[in-house]
């Protein structure tokens, strides 16, 4: 008979891709997951890897079994989520990833919200973007806030998707630029040769920001990229330069910076919270994502006052 403890490790071993990742990764020495993996071949009456002096990787068998192995995880997980709902009361950990500015964001609201279930743990994590489905899907975490800037986050048979907010670009200049005036109408077309900062290239913020300029003729080319939308917020507020960023990343807080709106239908981006549909009745999975829409319908809020006022503007 297949262990079960075997198939999470084998399962493991499909998404690190090498014995060591997966040691590291479950805490057992390269040694015990050797002998795990070797144990699980005995039982399975199969070759599951390929070995070499230098690497490992599944054969035809291992990858079949590793398809099996997931649904039989999945289904384990769906009876235990079962269980626990009827009995109620949240408890263990949860373990939440997000984008850096959706964790900034987030964090202080599912905080409070959370912190009158004493049994429940919270566990949040930043991590890129693009990476929160694969590890729900690959049960690393419970919950993934992601960002979809095209439509493409997608619910499936094993994955459940829940609308959060839509999170437009917004203009952000120092204190000083004439646009700090809001009277003064956001024309694009005016900006096109102002210092602007971003994201590097290829980041999606970045591909959004250079669409919307393509659309009135293109900008200079960005003299300043930095990694991070709260580095280049604390530069905007220096005098810097200029730049357009995801309002989500003003929930920080950032002074000295005056923000505006940028006419028509601004580019944007969804943002969502994905969880395992076998995990979603869990009341620990729960009651997190309760939160999550709570603190949400929060930031929506917030958000709104910021766009129409300065950020540490003046007199404040």
């Amino acid at each position: 008979m297949l262990d079960f403890r075997r198939l999470v490790v084998i399962c493991e071993f499909a998404r690190r891709g090498s014995i060591a990742a997966t040691a590291a990764s479950l805490g057992y020495s390269p040694s015990a997951v050797s002998q795990q993996l070797a144990t699980l071949e005995r039982e399975a009456g199969a070759a599951l890897l390929d070995r070499s002096a230098r690497s490992a990787e599944l054969t035809d068998a291992g990858r079949r079994l590793v398809e099996h192995a997931q649904r039989i995880l999945a289904m384990v997980e769906h009876a235990e989520s079962d269980l626990s709902a009827h009995e109620g009361t949240p408890s263990g950990r949860v373990t939440v990833t997000a984008f850096p500015t959706a964790a900034v964001a987030f964090a202080p609201a599912l905080a409070r919200s959370l912190r009158r279930h004493t049994g429940l743990t919270l566990r949040m994590e930043q991590g890129r973007s693009g990476r929160g489905m694969r590890e729900v899907r690959s049960g690393e975490v419970d919950i993934a806030l992601v960002d979809d800037w095209y439509g493409r986050v997608r619910e499936t048979d094993t994955l459940r998707v829940f609308p959060l907010l839509y999170d437009p670009l917004v203009l952000v200049v120092p204190r000083r630029h004439r646009l700090a005036s809001l009277e003064e109408p956001v024309d694009l077309r005016e900006l096109r040769d102002e210092p602007w900062m971003a994201t590097p290239d290829g980041e999606p913020s970045r591909l959004a920001v250079d669409h919307m300029l393509a659309e009135v003729g293109g900008a200079q080319p960005v003299p300043w990229e930095f990694e991070g939308l709260e580095t280049i917020l604390s530069l905007v507020a220096k005098g810097i330069g200029i730049a357009a960023v995801p309002a989500l990343a003003l929930a920080a807080g950032i002074r000295g910076v005056v923000v505006r709106e940028f006419p028509g239908d601004p580019v944007g981006r969804d943002v969502h919270a994905v969880a395992r549909a076998s995990s979603v009745n869990r009341p620990a999975v729960s009651v997190t994502l309760r939160a999550v829409h709570v603190a949400a319908r929060t930031l929506v809020e917030d958000l709104a006052a910021v766009r129409l006022a300065a950020v540490g503007g003046r007199g404040q």
